[in-house]
């Protein structure tokens, strides 16, 4: 709690509201909110079928596949925005051709941002799912079955609603991940104003200009987190 406190003590409460309004950190603020959200949506639409793949089949290494989604979760996140650089660069496996073939380039921009974010966020959606997915009695996707009903008819009427608890956990907590990234979205996107510096990065060069500044966005990033996981804590999660 001291680090907490010691944030809350030196926080500069009397400039607050006119700090908060300043173009920089609005600027900042907005970027920030546009590529979390836009990493969570990927991380959605790749994540939820990845999950029900590891929860409801069965593959020759499964185990593997698994270990590989959760690396992000222990791999430190600027080695994270070297692999990506190294694969979506302009010299990269995949960035080379991307640049010759349509003229497009990933690092150091928003999209940029978006796919780092989405890179270390994307494990706490796969795990949330996955484990409700296991939690599920598939019991009821069997009737369905049995009444005739396609796989994806049931994924859809009978499965994704018993998991919408555990979908919607795990999107938050994507999403409060991709908005607090910063290792892997410095080294693979960069830090320009406007374009890819998203709040996490605003507060590591405010810290070099003015500690205020830096301390006034740590608190909105504080208070970001301490209402998610109050909430999960409260209406997900089951704890209290």
């Amino acid at each position: 709690m001291l680090p907490l406190a010691g944030l809350l003590i030196r926080a500069p409460w009397t400039t607050l509201p006119e700090r908060l309004t300043e173009p920089g950190i609005l600027a900042a603020l907005r970027l920030s909110l546009l590529t979390a959200t836009l990493a969570t949506i990927v991380c959605l639409i790749l994540g939820v079928p990845l999950a029900w793949l590891l929860a409801r089949t069965t593959f020759p290494g499964r185990r593997f596949v698994r270990a590989l989604v959760t690396v992000p979760l222990v791999l430190p996140p600027v080695v994270g925005g070297v692999a990506l650089l190294l694969v979506f660069g302009r010299r990269g496996l995949v960035g080379e051709w991307l640049d010759t073939t349509f003229g497009f380039t990933l690092p150091f921009t928003t999209t940029g941002v978006v796919v780092a974010e989405a890179f270390v966020a994307m494990p706490f959606l796969v795990i949330s799912v996955e484990g409700a997915l296991r939690g599920a009695d598939s019991r009821y996707e069997e009737a369905a079955a049995t009444l005739g009903a396609s796989r994806w008819t049931a994924f859809r009427r009978v499965t994704l609603p018993l998991i919408a608890p555990g979908v919607a956990a795990g999107a938050v907590l994507c999403w409060a991940r991709a908005l607090g990234e910063f290792g892997a979205t410095i080294t693979f996107a960069g830090n320009f104003p406007g374009r890819t510096q998203t709040m996490p990065l605003a507060v590591y060069l405010a810290l070099e200009q003015d500690l205020d500044a830096a301390i006034v966005l740590s608190l909105v990033l504080l208070v970001v987190s301490v209402v998610i996981l109050a909430t999960l804590r409260d209406k997900w999660v089951g704890v209290t």
